[in-house]
């Protein structure tokens, strides 16, 4: 039997009591508030950062060359110990993290509660990466800095008394862990950065952990990971905590699976799946509203057992489009129905419309055509997706078949220098068959340490391409905003066969800008086929969420 949280769950607080925290939408993220950041920005930066610089090997395995808890426990209590403060949802797994916070943090929003939710990256700005309060959005730029005014003595001495080992990503974890605190959250969703067992956020234990999930097992960092896809399931288990629930998502291989069941076994915790065969989803079909896409969806979720799990929810329009985002759904609706099952009143409604307002920028994002003007691409259809691995590139390439599945389409890709770059090729070489793929590179974490040479993209892609008995032309370098003259009969069939046409591919020959995208509007606009009518076809620009970050930014700008 599994033990209820007593609703609300309180304890005394540590370091200091919760002014209000403002919170502001993401527009608001490239203005003057933050100039309020500078100093904390300036500290933050000269700290350790691996999202930068690549993460060592087996930093993030339960081993010798895991990253040390002990410091990050020990920063926690010079703060008093705010993460004790509040019950958490500890969230791991290759993808569909974020994804996964951003749903049930809202579906628990619905209802009421006070939620603090804590993920990364972040595209525009770092206060992205917290949200706090009834009605989301990023922290305020003051409550950041109050909140870092205060605790910088301790992080000093922390710092001091850790020879300077201390990360960025510990040093925010912990303030976000203190800003929940202070805040007197109902609930705190966190996103583990790296893994699981030795992530700076699996400091939260049994006696404060509401629910655990594992939303999928890939290769995504593998030799961090312990070089496997099994050691990354050992590392992602390790959220699992004695005696509280773990709901997982998949579909997972029976081997990986059963790492995760060991470990649940082990520890006496229930295991609630989204793929069991009481839980069906269904999307039923493509809508829209003012023009962007939804999803309609049917999620029944009908489990007994020790934990018996029920809901029934027709036509949910989920605005995060593709198969993947629904699994996701599915997780955070079980998840949610965990909690209720725990003792936390979770309606049917709230459930419903947790689900139908998230959305998430960079996820299968469809810019409106008043953001494709700016941008000066009038009348362009264009995608932005922070895809990375093979997995993601699967489900962009589902998502780009379902929403476009007609007239031309021009991909745009840069990436950081340790993905998968051949096996992301293939999956969208493998779908919808681009017409015109161009690479760039992007500054990865704020530096270009880790991006890769769009010459060395171009040379995979072309490699894919040619696997897969596509005909490429390389159309060279492009500078500024302006397409380089090509054929146009290049990108037709050739005549009297079924056989397609050449794919163009090339590189921009400076970082990524906007003048790629009308680069690439250019090339589609000569392209022949029932989406040059319409305005030049769809333009998706992917391979990382710096890429997306890059285009939010120009947006704003």
């Amino acid at each position: 039997m599994v033990s209820r949280f007593p609703v609300p769950f309180r304890w005394s607080r540590g370091l200091l009591r919760a002014s209000s925290c403002c919170s502001r939408g993401i527009s608001a993220m490239a203005g003057g508030e933050e100039a309020q950041l500078g100093g904390f920005l300036d500290y933050m930066d000269v700290l350790r950062n691996y999202e930068r610089s690549g993460v060592p090997r087996g930093a993030g395995t339960d081993s010798g060359d895991g990253f040390d808890l002990g410091r990050m426990r020990r920063l926690l209590r010079r703060l008093g110990d705010p993460h004790t403060h509040y019950p958490s949802v500890h969230i791991a797994g290759t993808k569909g993290k974020g994804s996964t916070a951003a749903f049930l943090t809202n579906i628990m929003r619905e209802q009421g509660y006070n939620v603090g939710c804590y993920s990364s990256p972040h595209l525009l700005t770092i206060r992205e990466r917290i949200s706090v309060g009834r009605h989301g959005g990023p922290v305020s730029a003051a409550s950041l800095r109050d909140l870092f005014d205060l605790a910088k003595e301790a992080i000093d001495e922390s710092i001091e008394s850790e020879n300077g080992s201390l990360t960025h990503f510990e040093v925010f974890t912990a303030l976000s862990f203190l800003l929940f605190s202070r805040e007197n959250v109902d609930v705190a969703i966190v996103e583990a950065g790296l893994g699981g067992a030795r992530d700076a956020t699996n400091v939260i234990r049994n006696s404060e952990l509401a629910a655990a999930i594992i939303t999928t097992v890939g290769k995504e960092h593998l030799a961090a990971l312990g070089g496997s896809l099994q050691s990354i399931a050992v590392a992602k288990s390790g959220i699992i905590k004695e005696g509280r629930p773990v709901v997982i998502g998949g579909p997972f291989s029976t081997d990986i699976e059963q790492i995760i069941r060991d470990r649940a076994f082990l520890t006496q915790s229930p295991v609630i799946s989204a793929c069991d065969t009481g839980v069906r989803s269904i999307t039923r079909c493509i809508g829209r509203d003012y023009a962007k896409p939804y999803q309609s969806c049917d999620i029944v979720v009908k489990i007994s057992g020790d934990m018996p799990l029920s809901v029934e929810l027709h036509d949910v329009k989920l605005q995060l489009l593709g198969d993947h985002q629904r699994q996701n759904a599915v997780m955070a609706s079980c998840t949610a129905l965990c909690l209720r099952e725990l003792g936390w009143n979770v309606s049917d409604a709230s459930i419903r419309a947790g689900l139908e307002k998230t959305q998430l920028p960079g996820r299968s994002q469809f810019l409106t055509q008043d953001e494709a003007s700016v941008l000066g691409l009038d009348g362009a259809a264009i995608l932005i997706d922070g895809a990375h691995t093979e997995a993601s590139a699967k489900a962009l390439s589902d998502v780009i078949k379902t929403v476009e599945p007609e007239g031309p389409v021009a991909l745009i890709v840069g990436m950081a220098s340790d993905k998968e770059h051949l096996a992301f090729a293939a999956q969208l070489l493998s779908g919808r068959r681009p017409d015109v793929v161009l690479l760039t590179e992007t500054g990865i974490a704020g530096g270009t340490a880790r991006s890769m040479p769009a010459s060395s993209l171009r040379d995979i892609w072309t490699g894919a391409a040619l696997g897969q008995g596509i005909e490429c032309a390389d159309i060279g370098a492009i500078a500024g905003d302006e397409a380089p003259t090509v054929n146009i009969d290049h990108l037709a069939p050739a005549a009297g066969t079924d056989k397609p046409g050449l794919m163009l591919i090339g590189c921009g020959a400076t970082p990524f800008s906007r003048d790629l995208m009308k680069a690439a509007s250019q090339l589609l606009r000569r392209a022949d086929g029932p989406g040059a009518a319409r305005g030049g076809g769809l333009i998706c620009v992917t391979g990382s969420m710096h890429m997306v970050a890059s285009v939010l930014q120009q947006l704003e700008q």
